[in-house]
């Protein structure tokens, strides 16, 4: 996958104690800005694998580059930016595993590590070198258990679909009322949450589902959400938020303290009952 090289996106990290509530239509609509779109990608990780001075690793990717005249091949350098910080480290395992009897690597596979960066880092970068011949590829790897998730769900749904085409995003809604909404303890403030697991969104559908049975989880694409949030002025799409698993903040905390501290992660289940979702939003 090559996601932001496409399109730049809008993420917020919902980062308190969640109580659900009904949707508010009353929401302005909000142009927003470069600086606030990175503003909103800041909170949210992603995992590169680099060495102990932060470099990443990279790889070599030769492509057919079709021009009016012929087709040529053209490479291009590539940088994993994993969802999963496990799955992060799984890879660098794996590596040591297969390429850590070649001396010439040893040192190098020696000094990698998972290191957390802010999703707006790389946004900005992509932004920076969109123009730019021959600039860093990044190639997104969702987490596998939401990759199979997000394609159970929509053969559910009475889709074919073979494997998902970028990373998925999990939205609990009734499909007569429209989405649900939380409410954060912290500021009172209503937020859509657009989920990066399915289990996250899974614990919020079990609540709704007390006073709305028919409520479920609608699967998208985040191209699909942020072609939406950047050509529709609805008004409701101002309270959307991108919500990171909670294993991946866990992960966070774990590497910042050296030691995994439960207590200390964001809970990102609601905490109240949930009140039906309102009207639908196309």
């Amino acid at each position: 996958m090559n996601l932001l090289v496409r399109w730049g996106t809008t993420l917020s990290l919902v980062g308190s104690t969640l109580m659900a509530t009904v949707l508010s239509p009353n929401a302005p609509v909000l142009a927003l800005t470069e600086q606030q779109i990175q503003e909103k990608l800041n909170p949210v990780p992603v995992f590169l694998i680099t060495n102990n001075q932060g470099v990443p690793l990279t790889r070599s990717v030769t492509n057919n580059a079709q021009n009016a005249q012929n087709a040529q091949k053209k490479q291009a350098t590539v940088t994993d930016v994993f969802m999963n910080g496990q799955e992060a480290q799984a890879f660098i395992n794996e590596l040591r595993t297969v390429k850590g009897k070649d001396p010439k690597m040893a040192d190098m596979l020696k000094s990698l590590q998972v290191t957390p960066v802010p999703l707006g880092m790389i946004y900005q970068k992509l932004r920076e070198n969109a123009n730019k011949p021959d600039s860093l590829v990044f190639a997104f790897n969702p987490g596998r258990q939401d990759l199979e998730g997000a394609v159970t769900l929509l053969r559910q749904s009475g889709k074919e679909v073979k494997q998902f085409p970028s990373v998925p995003v999990f939205i609990v809604r009734s499909r007569e009322k429209g989405y649900v909404s939380v409410k954060r303890k912290t500021d009172n403030k209503e937020v859509i949450p657009l989920f990066l697991s399915q289990k996250d969104a899974q614990g919020l559908l079990n609540q709704v589902k007390q006073q709305v049975p028919k409520a479920d989880i609608q699967v998208v694409d985040m191209d699909g959400v942020i072609k939406t949030l950047r050509e529709k002025n609805d008004n409701w799409l101002s309270q959307v938020a991108i919500v990171p698993s909670a294993e991946s903040m866990e992960y966070v905390n774990s590497k910042r303290n050296n030691a995994p501290k439960p207590g200390n992660a964001p809970n990102q289940s609601p905490s109240a009952k949930p009140a039906a979702p309102a009207a639908p939003k196309k």
